[in-house]
């Protein structure tokens, strides 16, 4: 390699791939692979009483890459640390810098927002130094966690259950679905009642529904008495309109994602986990291979509160909404938005990098997955640049013996924005109402039917993962960064459990949050929490010094501890088991859940009388290619995943491969991936289909052939020798 060349350093290959296509020849951009050394595992790795210093270690895996890196640095003339621009990334190029001895003379920090052309080579003519702040400040939280990680759990293994973790954020985030389980618990239904007339016009054609609104002011009914009552009040009489009201009602665009928002409707609209989100969102930003483009980052840095927007992209978008929808369809001016209070603002909201790169024009080019979140996103930036949309709206108001009662309908006169892009909802909007009949003050009606019906008040909603981001966010527990990690973390450690969109959380979860709450009253406390992530704000802005920080923290905390050991000497709390639906063939009783050396299964909890036990079986999106039943996901002996039809042996379908909840676009029939990580293109089993993709074609390990002759024996010695030397080396 020739000395004179410029070295960048980024965390992952497809970055590196982009960048270097903007660089040149004269860059030579190379991989991180994400962290290179962290916290050991074995031990808590912070040594408390010499000043909270943390033990940072090489990691194993690492090793050829450190020494590439290394050399490479060497002979480089000039070294830019180019990881993500955020606390993490910037921990990551301090951790660099340290770890290879990059000399700080020919070392700087560059960041993108988003890797375009323009921004890549912007940043490298202007570097800056690594910020210390926000290094600080990440170490700051990753010795917090760490802290409280390696004291709390070994309690936990103590008296509750071996193998249990806890967090510090997760704590709370497991605390918010436990106290909303409680509150559904609790919660006490009010019975009320709603009263509905279906009214003709008199002297004009027509009719229309009207619902009771109240006698003078809104009122409404308790009990089946009072509905009655009012029907009482009524009957055989006309009815009068007293009231009509005409508008038009402007609706303003929703603003451009912020990491939260992306999360939240990625999970209402395309069913992704957040931390799914965020793995396709990383794509889109470090580059995608794009037809007739090269490879391109789609999107700007996906890890963000903010709702700034550069006037480029807004008056790119205006330029785009004119020239497709008309000039009535844009905004009028560049539509800004206010970030909310206590927003970081380090970065735009999530936007496209080229908004003239419209979703269907690069479909192709992407996965079923990145294409319909790049759309989202496409979608939410083009939309919150357009104009208004305007409803026309009517609300009638008809009298009888003093009871009020009121029609209202809706209807889109200018679509505006909504050509583009609708906000989800979590809860059900109200109904639009149907058309109404043109109706004047002092027009008569006569009643025709009426339909009283009972209704009962109902508890809040459990959480989804969308509504538990939501409610993070705005009680200020974790940041953009830890979303995803945290709704995921709560489930991997079987704290909470989704079905069907709705998180639960399991009898494990509630018994650790209860010795929390009692124990660890700070922990475990919101506010606490929230509170704790504005003093690592601090600590970024430069306003708190971090081993301070952690000092004071570590004082109350370690108290807790003592007296929490203290207290539970000698107790082991019991975690009731986890009932199904799953009926016992033996003895009819509902099998549990229990947890065996492999994993979960389900037992009769007759033990010992009666020793049934199953399998946990967990059903798959698509349907048998076979016969078309439900396909399950399996493990072998081995503790491999497979996937079978429900049907056993009877239809005798199972495969390595991954069911996808996609079809195939030619024959209908259920598509299939590559099991394990990476960016694994869904295809058709079919072998009848056009689009069927061979084995051969799908991206597995090939196997070296066998020379004429060669025996295996030799062939087994062979490879073992060479794995012996690369071993070595």
């Amino acid at each position: 390699m020739a000395n004179g060349y410029s070295l960048v350093i980024v965390e992952s290959p497809s970055k590196a791939k982009t960048i270097g296509k903007y660089l040149g020849s004269e860059y030579t951009v190379k991989a991180s692979m994400g962290h290179l050394r962290d916290l050991p595992k074995s031990t808590m790795g912070v040594d408390i009483e010499g000043g909270f210093v943390p033990e940072y270690q090489p990691l194993d895996n690492k090793t050829e890459i450190i020494e590439d890196l290394r050399k490479s640095a060497k002979k480089a003339e000039r070294i830019y640390l180019a990881t993500d621009p955020d606390r993490e990334g910037e921990a990551i190029s301090w951790h660099l810098m340290e770890l290879l001895e990059l000399p700080a003379e020919k070392t700087c920090r560059v960041t993108f927002n988003e890797i375009t052309k323009k921004v890549v080579t912007e940043s490298i003519a202007s570097p800056r130094s690594i910020d210390y702040n926000l290094v600080d400040a990440q170490q700051a939280r990753r010795l917090l966690d760490r802290i409280v990680g390696y004291q709390l759990s070994p309690l936990l293994w103590k008296k509750v259950r071996r193998g249990l973790s806890a967090g510090r954020v997760q704590s709370v985030a497991t605390r918010l679905v436990v106290d909303r389980e409680n509150e559904i618990r609790a919660f006490q239904p009010r019975e009320y009642w709603s009263l509905d007339v279906v009214l003709d016009c008199i002297g004009k054609s027509g009719s229309f529904t009207a619902k009771y609104h109240g006698k003078g002011k809104k009122t409404e009914l308790e009990n089946e008495a009072q509905v009655d009552s009012v029907l009482a009040d009524i009957e055989g009489k006309d009815f009068t309109v007293s009231g009509v009201k005409r508008a038009d009602k402007k609706r303003s665009a929703a603003p451009p994602f912020t990491t939260s928002t992306l999360q939240q409707e990625a999970s209402r609209k395309l069913n992704m986990t957040p931390k799914r989100t965020m793995a396709i969102a990383q794509q889109l930003y470090e580059g995608v291979d794009v037809a007739g483009e090269g490879t391109l980052g789609l999107i700007t840095y996906m890890r963000t509160d903010s709702l700034r927007l550069s006037n480029d992209a807004m008056a790119s978008a205006a330029d785009f909404i004119k020239n497709r929808y008309g000039d009535a369809y844009y905004y009028g001016k560049f539509h800004t938005f206010k970030t909310k209070s206590g927003a970081q603002d380090a970065h735009e909201a999530i936007r496209p990098t080229h908004v003239e790169l419209d979703p269907e024009r690069i479909r192709k080019s992407l996965t079923s997955e990145q294409y319909r979140l790049y759309k989202l996103i496409w979608s939410r930036f083009l939309a919150s640049q357009m104009a208004d949309a305007i409803y026309d709206t009517v609300s009638i108001d008809t009298v009888c013996a003093g009871h009020t009662f009121r029609s209202a309908h809706q209807s889109v006169k200018f679509s505006g924005f909504l050509a583009v892009y609708e906000e989800g909802r979590d809860e059900e909007e109200q109904a639009t109402g149907s058309e109404l009949p043109l109706l004047q003050v002092g027009d008569m009606a006569s009643l025709r039917d009426v339909k009283k019906e009972q209704h009962f008040t109902q508890p809040p909603a459990r959480y989804t993962e969308a509504t538990l981001v939501k409610a993070m966010e705005e009680k200020g527990v974790g940041r953009p960064s830890t979303y995803a990690g945290i709704v995921s973390t709560i489930q991997d450690r079987e704290y909470v459990n989704r079905v069907e969109k709705h998180l639960h959380p399991t009898p494990l979860g509630e018994v650790v949050t209860g010795l929390m709450v009692e124990r660890f009253q700070d922990i475990i406390d919101v506010e606490f929490t929230a509170n704790m992530e504005n003093r690592l704000d601090d600590v970024e802005a430069g306003k708190q010094n971090w081993k301070e920080l952690l000092a004071e923290f570590y004082r109350d905390f370690h108290q807790e501890m003592v007296d929490a050991e203290k207290a539970l000497e000698g107790t082991r709390l019991k975690v009731p088991d986890e009932v199904t639906q799953e009926i016992c063939e033996e003895c009819g009783r509902n099998m549990v859940v229990r947890i065996g050396r492999f994993g979960k299964f389900l037992a009769c909890p007759g033990f010992p009388e009666c020793k049934n036990t199953k399998p946990i079986v967990e059903k798959m999106p698509g349907r048998c290619p076979k016969c078309g039943s439900t396909i399950l996901k399996r493990k072998s002996k081995k503790g491999y995943a497979y996937y079978g039809c429900e049907r056993g042996a009877e239809c005798g379908f199972m495969t390595w491969d991954v069911p996808t909840a996609e079809d195939c676009p030619v024959c209908g029939q259920t598509m299939f991936k590559k099991s394990g990580k990476g960016r694994n293109k869904p295809f058709c089993v079919n072998e009848q289909c056009s689009n069927f993709l061979p084995e051969d074609k799908r991206g597995y390990y090939k196997k070296a052939a066998k020379t004429e002759g060669e025996e295996p024996e030799k062939a087994k010695k062979t490879t073992k020798k060479t794995t012996k030397k690369s071993s070595k080396k």
